[in-house]
């Protein structure tokens, strides 16, 4: 627990592990025994057939609400589903108490297809800063995680993402157009040029790990839901990287950011995206 006047940071020097058991125990008792074995009225919808909801997410995040605030006394979630069900809970995020966000299934779809590329991720913030961020695919073993100042890793091994290889294409995950406005598509249209490989994400999170370990250059993402950003980005940062929206500011987790935005391996991969996610030449 928090004590006396300490710190998130003093906090996080004395209780990463303890984070990360909580993050372990909700995938093994809440999500993996379902992985592959949903039933059809363990799966909903909710804004329409691509935006699904399983036991495993409702289950994995109440698990984690009650284990996070445990560990840090005052500390408040802010949770994909309950943010479903009721929205006025995201404003928590622009709030005065240190705040964890979690998203506990991020890849719903892939997981409910049977696909091992999905995540639980959670991340720590205050006054919209994040502090530390924790990415865990149980169903590959990979737990990748970030601690402001201090590095990203994964498994352990520390995390440089590095610049592209010269004269190779920049490989940039995108959303799905399913999820982008008519301008976000003309933005993003911007991507298809030559020296450019755009092709659809899969889940945020695991696209932001990729970034960090230097096996996508950038992302290009049109939505601003904190679940889905917060934890990739500080591992992004972590390993060297950045990000930009297309007015050249670093992306905020409290909201009204230009989008699209990208996050990249390093600060000049990420100009060259933003230049021309706003339409400009390469």
């Amino acid at each position: 627990m928090i004590e006396n006047n300490e710190t998130i940071d003093e906090f996080l020097a004395r209780h990463t592990d303890e984070v990360e058991e909580a993050v372990r125990k909700a995938a093994a008792q809440e999500i993996m025994p379902r992985w592959r074995r949903l039933a059809a009225h363990e799966v909903d919808q909710k804004a329409g057939p691509h935006d699904l909801v399983t036991d495993a997410d409702r289950k994995a995040e109440q698990y984690l609400t009650e284990a996070l605030v445990v560990l840090l006394p005052g500390s408040v979630v802010v949770g994909e589903e309950a943010v479903h069900a009721n929205p006025a809970s995201y404003e928590a995020i622009r709030g005065e108490a240190p705040v964890w966000i979690v998203d506990p299934v991020d890849g719903t779809r892939q997981f409910v297809h049977g696909d091992s590329g999905f995540c639980t991720l959670v991340a720590l913030a205050h006054h919209g800063v994040v502090h530390a961020s924790w990415t865990y695919a149980p169903a590959r073993d990979q737990l990748a995680t970030a601690v402001r100042g201090r590095g990203a890793f994964l498994d352990g091994e520390r995390l440089y993402a590095g610049p592209p290889g010269p004269g190779q294409d920049l490989r940039v995950a995108t959303s799905h157009p399913d999820y982008t406005t008519d301008e976000q598509k003309r933005a993003l249209l911007g991507l298809r040029t030559p020296g450019v490989a755009p092709r659809a994400c899969g889940s945020a999170g695991l696209e932001y790990l990729a970034v960090a370990r230097g096996e996508v250059d950038a992302t290009a993402f049109s939505w601003e839901a904190a679940w889905d950003h917060a934890a990739g980005l500080l591992l992004v940062e972590e390993a060297g990287g950045t990000h930009l929206t297309r007015t050249g500011e670093p992306f905020r987790i409290t909201g009204d950011n230009d989008l699209p935005f990208t996050a990249a391996r390093d600060a000049a991969t990420a100009r060259r995206v933003v230049s021309l996610l706003a339409g400009e030449s390469a």
